[in-house]
C-alpha cells in the first residue's frame, strides 16, 4: 500500500491542499517526508482533519455511491461510464488515497500525539473521527488495511500493510468510540481542549459523544438483519445520541474560495456530467410520483442540484437526526417491536428531514397523511421505512449501504449481475501491496453484513 504522508498543521494549509476538489485528487501526492513533525499542535490539526472528512466524503465517496444507488444520473463522460458500471481499479484511486493518506492518517496522528501529551479531549475526538472513517471504508471495500497502516512517519508503520477482517474492524470502530467516551468522562481532559478550532461542534464534547453513539448505532443496524440482539443494541445507542437536528454530525462549508462545498465545485468544473432530473434520475422520478415537496430542494430546472445540497456553503452530512429516527423505526421492527411503535419513529424521521430542509408544516402534514402509515407486516414495514430513508439519505454514502442491506428501493440494475455490492481495490494497492490485496469484483465477496 503506497501511503503518501501529508501533515496538515493549519486549517489554511488544508484549504490550499483541498482546493482542487474536481481535479485528479483533493490532495497533492508526495512521498513520506522524513522531516515532517509528528506532534502538530492539536488545535491546528483538528480543523484540517474535519475539513478533510468533509471533502473526502462529499467528493468521490458521495459521487460514486450516489451513482451506484441511482440517486444521481451519470449523463456524460466518466460519470456516465461509472453509472453503467464501467469501473476499473483506477477509478477509486483518488477516493482511497484521500481517505487513507490525507484523512485517516492525519486523524491517527492527532490521536497518537494527543495521547502522548495527555490531551484527552483531542484524543477522544480523534477516535470518533477515525471510527467514522473506518466504517465508511469497510462498508465500501470490506477487508481493508488498518492495524499496521496509517502510521506513516510514526514508528511501527508498514508500507505493505495487511488487510484486516471487515467484521473485526467494525468491532474496532465500536471500541474506538467507547475509548473516546471514556476519555471524555475520565475527569482529566488535558491542558489543551477543543474550542473555536473545532469546526463541527465548537468543543462540545457531549455532542462528540452523541456522534460516537450514532456511529455505533449504524454499526449495529447494519448487522441487525435476522439478529434481534443487534437491533436492540442499535436502540440503546440511539437513545444516547442526537436529540434534534441542531446536533447533527456534519461539516458546514464556509462558502468562500476553496472552501466551497465539493458538490458545488464539481458542478462548476464538470457541468452536465451528473444530472438530477425527473426524466432520467431514479430518485427524482420516485419522489415526483409521491408528490414529494422536497424535490425543489434536491433538484432544480435543467437537472441541477438543488440549493440545500448544491450551494457553495452547503453541508456534507455524516449522520443526522432523521437517519437515527429511521434506524429507530427499523430496529424496533427487527427486534420484534410493534408496527404501531415503529410508525411513530418513521413519521418523526420524515418530519425531521423535511423540517431540516425547510418544508412548510402544512406540506409535511399532507405528505405524512399520504405516506405515513406503515404496512402491518414486519417485512413490508421495514421496506417502507427503507424507501423513505433512501430519500432522506440523499448524497450520503449510507444510501448505497441501505440499498445493499435491504434491497430497497427497487432499482433497475444496469447489468445482468445486478447493482454492484462493493468497490474493487485501487490500482495503487495492486502495484505496491499486491501480496496482501484480496481478490474482488464489484459483486464478490459481499461485505459481511450484506445478507
Amino acid at each position: 500500500m503506497k501511503l503518501y504522508k501529508i501533515k496538515i498543521f493549519l486549517a489554511a494549509s488544508a484549504i490550499m491542499l483541498l482546493a482542487g476538489a474536481c481535479k485528479k485528487s483533493y490532495f497533492t501526492d508526495v512521498n513520506n517526508n522524513p522531516n515532517a513533525v509528528s506532534d502538530a499542535a492539536p488545535n491546528l490539526l483538528l480543523p484540517s482533519c474535519e475539513i478533510a472528512i468533509g471533502f473526502t466524503q462529499g467528493g468521490d465517496f458521495s459521487r460514486y455511491s450516489s451513482l451506484l444507488s441511482q440517486q444521481a444520473f451519470g449523463a456524460q463522460n466518466q460519470t456516465q461510464t461509472f453509472y453503467q458500471y464501467g469501473i476499473n481499479p483506477g477509478t477509486f484511486e483518488n477516493g482511497w488515497g484521500d481517505m487513507y493518506t490525507s484523512t485517516m492518517e492525519n486523524i491517527y496522528t492527532l490521536m497518537i500525539t494527543s495521547d502522548a501529551k495527555g490531551y484527552n479531549a483531542y484524543a477522544g475526538v480523534a477516535r470518533i473521527m477515525l471510527a467514522y472513517c473506518l466504517q465508511l471504508v469497510v462498508d465500501d471495500w470490506g477487508n481493508v488495511p488498518y492495524s499496521d497502516a496509517l502510521k506513516g512517519n510514526l514508528s511501527g508503520g508498514s508500507i505493505h500493510p495487511k488487510y484486516d477482517d471487515a467484521a473485526k474492524l467494525y468491532d474496532t470502530a465500536a471500541a474506538l468510540v467507547d475509548a473516546a467516551i471514556a476519555l471524555f468522562n475520565g475527569g482529566n481532559l488535558g491542558l489543551k481542549v477543543p474550542g473555536a478550532d473545532d469546526a463541527m461542534y465548537g468543543g462540545d464534547l457531549g455532542l462528540w459523544a452523541k456522534f460516537g453513539h450514532a456511529i455505533k448505532a449504524r454499526l449495529f443496524i447494519h448487522q441487525s438483519k435476522g439478529t434481534p440482539a443487534m437491533a436492540n443494541s442499535a436502540l440503546t445507542e440511539i437513545a444516547s445520541s442526537f436529540a434534534s437536528n441542531a446536533e447533527n454530525a456534519q461539516y458546514l462549508f464556509t462558502g468562500t474560495g476553496t472552501t466551497a462545498n465539493p458538490w458545488e465545485q464539481f458542478g462548476n468544473d464538470r457541468a452536465g456530467y451528473i444530472s438530477f432530473d425527473s426524466t432520467n434520475d431514479f430518485l427524482i422520478k420516485m419522489m415526483a410520483g409521491l408528490h414529494d415537496p422536497r424535490v425543489p430542494m434536491f433538484a432544480v430546472a435543467g437537472g441541477l442540484l438543488g440549493p440545500y445540497y448544491g450551494s457553495i456553503n452547503s453541508p456534507v452530512e455524516f449522520i443526522t437526526m432523521d437517519e437515527l429516527l429511521f434506524m429507530k423505526a427499523e430496529a424496533t421492527l427487527r427486534s420484534g417491536g410493534a408496527v404501531a411503535t415503529a410508525q411513530g419513529f418513521y413519521q418523526a424521521a420524515i418530519d425531521s428531514n423535511m423540517t431540516k430542509l425547510g418544508v412548510a408544516p402544512a406540506a409535511i402534514a399532507t405528505y405524512l397523511a399520504a405516506n405515513g402509515t406503515l404496512p402491518l407486516t414486519t417485512d413490508a414495514a421495514i421496506a417502507q421505512v427503507a424507501s423513505q430513508e433512501y430519500i432522506a439519505l440523499f448524497l450520503n454514502p449510507e444510501a448505497w449501504t441501505l440499498y445493499r442491506r435491504t434491497g430497497v428501493p427497487a432499482i433497475t440494475p444496469l447489468s445482468s449481475k445486478g447493482v454492484p455490492r462493493r468497490l474493487i481495490y485501487p490500482q495503487s494497492e495492486y502495484s505496491y501491496n499486491a501480496a496482501n490485496v484480496p481478490q474482488s469484483t464489484l459483486y464478490t465477496p459481499a461485505i459481511f453484513w450484506d445478507k
